[in-house]
């Protein structure tokens, strides 16, 4: 009786920890957002070097990517995500003057 009762109680918590890891990795996949960040970083350095015509609109990916003129002098890099009732933004700011 002692050994069903082991048995199921290791079963049991191997499971569990199953379920937590897939979780984990689940998340991590979904939020990972390095190959997003590397893109803006290839628009910003077009719109630096003067390769894009502004305002500046792309769909990459899931992602809306814009690029506009600010009143302030300042260029706006918005890239947003809208997945059913979920939505993600990334934005940036760079000062037109001197390009950074």
């Amino acid at each position: 009786m002692e050994t069903m009762v082991a048995t199921v109680l290791i079963v049991v918590i191997f499971m569990l920890s199953s379920l937590i890891l897939n979780n984990l990795f689940t998340v991590q996949v979904k939020g990972n957002l390095q190959p997003l960040k590397t893109h803006l970083d290839e628009v910003e350095y077009l719109y630096s070097k003067e390769k894009l015509v502004v305002p500046y609109y792309e769909e990459w990916n899931d992602w809306s990517i814009s690029i506009e003129n600010q009143n302030n002098g300042t260029v706006l890099i918005e890239a947003k995500e809208q997945i059913g009732d979920k939505a993600r933004t990334l934005k940036r700011i760079i000062n037109q003057a001197n390009g950074s």
